[in-house]
């Protein structure tokens, strides 16, 4: 018989990978989402004002996520 439990023992995991919620996220992922985050508050209080705030996170995220996973997957 298959179950969801042996499958998930037969699937290769990166080795730098986050369990959140049972599902393993890249590092890279996380970490991009913490930067974004981080971007959105400090523009938040700087600015007072959740336009700019939004906007520099999401794009801040964006950059993060795109330039961390260019670097690791180079690497392999």
């Amino acid at each position: 018989m298959t179950t969801a439990e042996h499958l998930s023992d037969a699937v290769s995991r990166p080795a730098s990978t986050v369990s959140i919620a049972g599902v393993a996220w890249p590092t890279y992922k996380v970490v991009a989402l913490i930067v974004g985050l981080l971007v959105f508050v400090v523009v938040g209080v700087a600015t007072a004002s959740a336009g700019p705030a939004v906007l520099s996170g999401a794009g801040a995220a964006a950059l993060a996520w795109l330039s961390i996973g260019l670097l690791t997957s180079s690497r392999t």
